[in-house]
């Protein structure tokens, strides 16, 4: 029984991995549906843009509030209630007219229901479950976020195009209502709920005592985490990170190969691919994660990425080169491969506090993800192309790199603390 209740970060940790597969599955709807809205309501790529840009900026500026609630009411109520929400978005967008209701019900209902389980919650397993193989665990279910919304593509470019798009909405919002009686049933708080010690720890530690309201516990992260250089050096990276993947590829990346010729569904399959190689990429940044520099690690993935960008515009035709194949390798195992070093630099900074202020830092790569998938499509419409999307995005990645280089050396562990430490 003993042994059995030592598995049980891993059971969080497995959980967590579906519920964050579930949550992605409507964000990976947007780029696989713009050309049949366009078909239908004659709406431009910017309109379109503009709501996923309310999903994207509501998915990252909630995150450290959903944090915060998750500290004070429970990361099991809080992650019901985000799936049922995304459901409930999701469910509704088969009954839209106009413009708004996409804003509205796409935009703002989903957006905030992703948003209440997105990375921080990532931040929140790992610091709680796990004191050694943080980073790997990061790394997983990072990948789980992104990956499940890459992988679902090609299922909901098939649906949209054999049965319609709103076949597609309808089995997003069974897939995220399959999720919430899982994490009613088997999702705990704490390791000393069950009697054990964090994955890797010695003792049994006492859960710490909540003050204050969950606003005014993000709003504090926020604030003490403001006052340091490192704060900002990480939030503009990763406003960088959002822009050049959430923001741009995973919405624009279809409708740019299909301007060139490229069949949307064979498109949407390279971006499943890219999930794929995703997977792979973010896991074994997660394990080098635990062993080499951090900051090293970033300027090193934003710098790569950016080269890839810089090439993608001459790779694109009406089939799949060599080349592009070469580039949805490459690309894939650096997409959010900055996730599990991201994490452990705001563990480094700052402590036990990390979960809120990555939920910060993550707001700003969704804000700039917001700003990227409307600027894209702004410039699809004035220039007939997303070549110059493309050349911005690359040069931006590299200056990523060099504001990571910055990035000061810290020897804050990052361990659970008693609630007398605390």
């Amino acid at each position: 029984m003993i042994r059995y209740r030592q598995n049980w970060p891993w059971v969080i940790a497995g959980i967590g991995f579906v519920a964050l597969v579930g949550a992605a599955a409507f964000r990976s709807t947007p780029g696989a549906l713009v050309e049949p809205l366009q078909r239908e309501f004659g709406w431009s790529t910017a309109t379109i843009g503009f709501a996923v840009s309310v999903n994207l900026a509501l998915y990252g500026v909630t995150a450290p509030f959903a944090a915060a609630l998750m500290d004070r009411f429970g990361v099991r109520r809080v992650t019901a209630g985000a799936m049922a929400l995304i459901a409930l978005g999701s469910g509704l967008t088969v009954f839209m007219t106009t413009s708004w209701h996409l804003v509205m019900l796409w935009g703002v209902l989903v957006g905030l229901g992703a948003g209440s389980i997105s990375l921080g919650f990532v931040a929140t397993i790992g610091s709680r479950w796990f004191i050694k193989r943080q980073g790997l665990v990061t790394g997983i279910l990072s990948a789980a976020s992104a990956t499940g919304s890459l992988v679902f593509l090609p299922l909901v470019t098939s649906l949209s195009e054999s049965s319609g798009w709103r076949t597609s909405a309808i089995v997003v919002a069974m897939a995220s209502l399959v999720v919430v009686p899982l994490v009613l049933l088997f999702f705990r708080e704490h390791p000393a709920d069950v009697g054990i010690a964090p994955h890797g720890g010695d003792e049994i530690v006492p859960p710490p005592p909540v003050t204050g309201g969950a606003a005014r516990l993000a709003i504090d992260g926020l604030k003490n985490a403001a006052r340091t250089k490192q704060f900002w050096f990480l939030a503009a990276g990763f406003a960088i990170c959002g822009a050049t993947t959430n923001g741009l590829v995973a919405t624009h990346f279809i409708p740019a190969a299909h301007d060139h010729g490229m069949p949307s569904t064979t498109a949407a399959g390279l971006l499943a691919l890219i999930g794929v190689f995703d997977l792979v990429g973010t896991i074994l940044s997660g394990w080098l994660t635990d062993r080499v520099d951090s900051r090293i690690l970033l300027g090193v993935y934003y710098a790569l990425r950016g080269a890839s960008l810089l090439v993608l515009p001459q790779l694109f035709g009406e089939s799949v080169s060599g080349f592009m194949l070469i580039f949805v390798i490459f690309y894939g195992l650096d997409f959010i491969a900055t996730v599990p070093p991201t994490v452990a630099l705001c563990r480094q900074h700052f402590g036990m506090s990390a979960p809120i202020v990555f939920g910060w830092v993550f707001a700003s790569h969704q804000i700039g993800a917001a700003f990227a998938s409307t600027l894209a499509g702004v410039t699809r419409d004035s220039f007939g192309d997303y070549a110059p999307a493309w050349y911005v995005a690359g040069f931006l990645s590299i200056g990523a790199a060099v504001l990571s280089m910055r990035i000061k050396a810290s020897r804050v562990e990052s361990r659970p603390e008693a609630p007398a430490a605390a």
